[in-house]
């Protein structure tokens, strides 16, 4: 670590930054003995992992690279499953619905998996992060509720929550309605009968054995806590969480600013301290509703990944945190783009800026080489041009437009021409509708026509360039707007579109003219 980059980074105001040093100023001397500074961040997996799940991760693992830059003290980072909770209700987005619906109430740890390749619901949905998180190359712990409750690691804390249990319900019930009042208990027993987490009144029987007692059926139990037999309501789940294992940091959505604040309550009532951290807004989908495991309404990991590179979706997720935004599939080209414009910059910049550039914390400043010739936009229109389109169809088309336009010079554009032809046939081709050109528009198409076909093979996308521009000033148009609009309609079928002199150049002179043609005979 340079003392240029540690000075500057100690100084910068990107929000990774001003959130390590929040870490710096909770151990000014370091954590005692030398102990790492341990990050969590928390997953519930009663449905499949969606981008919000992966976003949590990989701003969290932003947070702690940016705090390996200001210290040398040493870091974890723990992924956490909260796969001991009880399945509330059947996602939309899974099969056997009626399966699932006969083991409601069950922790999702013992719910038999609805896609049968685990051997429960909670591991099929643990293993579809993981494998993401895997093939992402994120460093992390992975930490699953059940192994923990079960294995005694959360022994000591959930004695210390029995001894506390009034100070808790102090902190608890008035946040709570009269009908939550009356049922409400901070430890949620299993069911030896049903095997169900019930939502019943306990009575602490011994704190120090984690005996309590409970009415199940109609039956009086005294069970332990311990060992699996019981889990926590989330908020004191958390609190107990933080405690037993030292966490120092966990960031949480808008949605859960009162949570932290009670769960950091009860945090102090068990002799711990609550974590650094801020509240991001949550991501909403194209109805401006915020997206849901259990509706299914949000992008998927897998998704995203079908048409937009990962550094793509590292990219949407590192900008603006604390701003609501939408997330659907018509976002992804833009974020795409906006990522590799980032990364040209990124060379040439001072310290000071690069800390600044998402890139930057996209890479933890290691940046891959490599190069784009081409926009991913540009790569999006001549594939829903060309219509049937294959990947060595389009290396063809680059080398009207790219010296050496081959995979193996451009491996990273090899990749995005794979997202450009997915993307293109699923939501662009369906889409367009080509009109036929009116008024001043076939005039101005008739001489585009005939200057194309004066140029020399050689001429570049900004002499095609100029030869646009001039005829949209001269060609009686009201505005260049207008001009560049008509193109875009009669040509391309789309209301928007790229910058023309580039399209046609990659597109090929012969191939431009005869949409042209195809489109004055409309």
């Amino acid at each position: 670590m340079t003392d240029e980059l540690r000075a500057a980074a100690l100084d910068s105001k990107a929000w990774p930054y001003e959130e390590a040093r929040k870490l710096l100023k909770r151990y000014p001397q370091g954590k005692p003995n030398g102990a790492p500074i341990l990050f969590e961040t928390g997953y519930g997996p009663s449905g499949l992992p969606h981008i919000g799940t992966f976003n949590e991760v990989l701003r969290t693992t932003m947070v702690r690279n940016a705090f390996h830059a200001l210290s040398d003290q040493p870091t974890r980072l723990i992924a956490f499953s909260d796969d001991m909770d009880g399945l509330r209700k059947v996602p939309d987005n899974v099969p056997n619905k009626a399966m699932l619906t006969e083991h409601l109430g069950k922790p999702l740890s013992r719910i038999p998996d609805p896609f049968g390749t685990h051997e429960s619901f909670a591991a099929h949905n643990n293993a579809r992060l993981r494998a993401f998180l895997d093939d992402y190359g994120f460093e992390y712990e992975f930490a699953s509720s059940t192994d923990y409750y079960a294995d005694g690691r959360f022994d000591d804390a959930l004695k210390a929550v029995l001894r506390h249990y009034q100070a808790i319900l102090d902190v608890m019930l008035p946040t709570l309605g009269a009908d939550r009042r009356a049922t409400y208990s901070p430890v949620l027993p299993v069911s030896p009968k049903s095997g169900i987490v019930l939502q019943v009144p306990v009575e602490v029987v011994d704190a120090d054995a984690g005996l309590i007692a409970f009415d199940d059926d109609g039956e009086r139990i005294t069970q332990t806590i311990l060992g699996g037999h019981a889990k926590l309501q989330w908020k004191v789940d958390w609190a107990m969480r933080w405690v037993a294992l030292g966490v120092d940091y966990e960031m949480a959505g808008k949605d859960l600013i009162d949570s932290v604040t009670q769960s950091s309550k009860i945090c102090r009532v068990l002799g711990g301290r609550p974590p650094e951290g801020f509240n991001y807004e949550m991501f909403l989908d194209e109805k401006g509703e915020k997206i849901s495991k259990s509706k299914g309404n949000g992008l998927s990991i897998e998704q995203w990944l079908t048409y937009g590179s990962p550094e793509s979706l590292a990219f949407f997720a590192y900008r603006e945190p604390k701003k609501a935004k939408s997330l659907h599939m018509g976002i992804i080209p833009r974020a795409v783009d906006d990522y590799w414009q980032f990364r040209t910059n990124y060379p040439a910049q001072a310290v000071k800026e690069r800390l600044g550039n998402p890139v930057h914390h996209i890479h933890d400043g290691k940046l891959p080489e490599g190069a784009l010739p081409v926009t991913f936009g540009l790569l999006l229109n001549l594939v829903s041009v060309m219509g049937e389109a294959t990947a060595e169809q389009v290396w063809g088309y680059l080398a009207n437009y790219v010296p050496d336009a081959t995979p193996e010079a451009y491996p990273e554009l090899d990749k995005l021409i794979g997202y450009a032809i997915a993307y293109g046939r699923d939501f662009v081709a369906p889409t367009l509708v080509k009109r036929a050109p009116e008024g001043v528009e076939r005039a101005a198409l008739e001489r585009l026509d005939a200057e194309l076909a004066a140029l020399p093979a050689e001429a570049d996308a900004e002499t095609i360039q100029n030869i646009v521009y001039e005829i949209g000033k001269t060609g009686g148009f009201e505005t260049l707007r207008d001009w560049f609009k008509a193109l875009y309609e009669t040509l391309l079928g789309s209301s928007q579109g790229p910058r023309m002199g580039s399209f046609i150049a990659l597109y090929g002179n012969a191939n431009s003219r005869r949409l042209i043609a195809e489109a004055l005979a409309r």
